[in-house]
């Protein structure tokens, strides 16, 4: 009889790896489940997880490398498609699943980043209206970022010239497809923003939603944000939305609609300029006119013709002043001396001159008048006043 093999924790993990990495069907495995107890935070780069179903759950890893070229952010909950290698995690002893790509099940991956990205930078406030700066009216310089060798350019630089060709084009070549493209974009941005252009226009032609993928990076939205130039966005077709689309101050469904928003036509101007010409001249021709009739009825006026009747009419004028005056005058005083009349006439009546004129007396007593014989004793000496003169006497006698 054969002893028995003793193995080690170790040997007994690393023999079960390797007979499950032998296993050709385990090496390429496609499977679908919901993620779970998902980890992202490592600064290894790392993606943790479960995946599970009704029944199971299954651990799994997703290395940096791989998890680098996910266009969308796993979330628990979230129902996938993987793709990966089943092996054994030696020191726990565990078998996991090991993921080569992962893409989201019943929707594109690139549409379910798109609204992750969207969701994210909508809630920073990327996209308020508050941030957006308004397009100048008239640009003296316009920059315009797209490819060198695409039709947008072509577009915009033919609207310009046909529209606007006042103004000064300055252009930057970018890589607008591919996995270099965005950081193209965000580096001729941030060289346009150090020139004294007054709008910027980034643009590219319409096409696939991957070709178009690269104006729906993130550090391209938060370059565009802060931009102190303002950005048009022209990328694609009127029915293209990009998140470069929503976070630029104004969107333009196609590059010559940008060249467009970013103008004005110059044959509008000179009409609106001949037009406020002509208001202009006729306001002043109608003024002109206004003052030449003013003068000519000035210059037939009587007063001018004839400069003393000015005078004589002012003269005229004064003497019948003076002549109001005088009667105005004469009449005030009549009222006064017809009322001084009545007043002396009252005061004649009511004078005690005109009393002792009818015969009677005032009799005083040391300067007090009296009224009363019980006021005067036998003995006193009195005053009486007379029509015409003052008479003293002495009481010998008094009686009622």
């Amino acid at each position: 009889m054969n002893s028995p093999v003793i193995l080690s924790v170790t040997q007994l993990n690393n023999y079960v790896k390797s007979i499950i990495e032998q296993d050709e069907n385990l090496y390429n495995v496609f499977v679908i489940g919901e993620i779970s107890n998902f980890v992202d935070h490592y600064r290894s780069g790392h993606l943790y997880m479960s995946i599970k179903d009704n029944q199971s759950v299954i651990s799994a890893v997703m290395f940096a490398g791989n998890a680098s070229r996910l266009k969308f952010k796993p979330e628990n909950g979230m129902s996938v498609i993987i793709r990966g290698r089943v092996s054994l995690y030696e020191r726990d002893g565990k078998y996991q699943l090991y993921i080569d790509d992962m893409q989201p099940d019943g929707v594109g991956t690139l549409a379910l980043a798109f609204e992750q990205l969207k969701e994210k930078l909508s809630k920073l406030g990327l996209f308020d209206n508050e941030h957006k700066k308004p397009i100048p009216r008239f640009p003296s310089k316009i920059g315009v970022i797209s490819s060198p060798t695409g039709a947008a350019v072509q577009d915009i630089l033919n609207v310009l010239e046909r529209r606007y060709p006042v103004a000064e084009i300055v252009f930057a070549g970018v890589q607008v497809q591919g996995e270099a493209a965005a950081l193209t974009v965000c580096n001729a941005l941030r060289k346009m923003n150090e020139t004294d252009v007054d709008v910027i226009i980034i643009a590219r032609g319409g096409g696939s939603a991957e070709d178009l993928w690269p104006f729906n990076d993130e550090k391209l939205a938060f370059e565009i944000y802060n931009s102190r130039i303002p950005v048009i966005s022209g990328v694609g077709h009127e029915t293209d939305f990009t998140i470069c689309d929503f976070v630029a101050d104004l969107r333009a469904p196609t590059p010559s609609a940008a060249a467009e928003l970013a103008t004005p036509d110059i044959k509008e101007q000179r009409y609106y300029v001949s037009s406020l010409k002509y208001s202009i001249e006729n306001s002043f021709n109608s003024y002109i006119n206004d003052l030449t009739k003013d003068l000519n009825r000035l210059t037939e006026s009587q007063v001018l013709k004839n400069p003393e009747k000015i005078i004589e009419n002012c003269e005229m004028y004064l003497d019948s002043l003076n002549e109001k005056i005088n009667l105005n005058f004469t009449d005030i005083l009549n009222n006064y001396s017809n009322s001084f009349a009545i007043l002396c006439s009252k005061l004649n009546t009511l004078s005690p001159l005109n009393v002792l004129s009818r015969g009677y007396s005032i009799v005083k007593k040391n300067n007090d008048v009296l009224t009363d014989v019980n006021q005067m004793n036998i003995g006193d000496v009195v005053s009486i006043q007379l029509k015409n003169g003052i008479a003293n006497a002495q009481i010998i006698e008094v009686s009622e």
